[in-house]
């Protein structure tokens, strides 16, 4: 459900919005070639890396930064979610 706060569920939507984004790739592969769906997934693993440099930055450490820099990559899939 788009913006409940119940623990848990930001990773949750991760997961569905990484889920989508492979999908999509995939799509992306057979229609349009194999350079189209690198450059798609090159600004999702930068967007992924920017996000891990920023919470980096303002204290995040480890598993923490890895796990809020996925969900801010792929927090997304909240919408899809029933």
């Amino acid at each position: 459900m788009a913006g409940s706060n119940k623990p848990g569920t930001d990773i949750n939507d991760g997961h569905i919005g990484l889920a989508v984004t492979v999908i999509a790739l995939i799509a992306i592969a057979i229609a349009a070639g194999p350079l189209t769906t690198l450059i798609v997934a090159g600004c999702f693993t930068t967007w992924f890396v920017l996000a891990l440099i920023v919470i980096y930055i303002r204290g995040g450490r480890g598993g923490e930064a890895l796990g809020r820099a996925y969900v801010a990559t792929f927090w997304w899939g909240d919408y899809i979610s029933p």
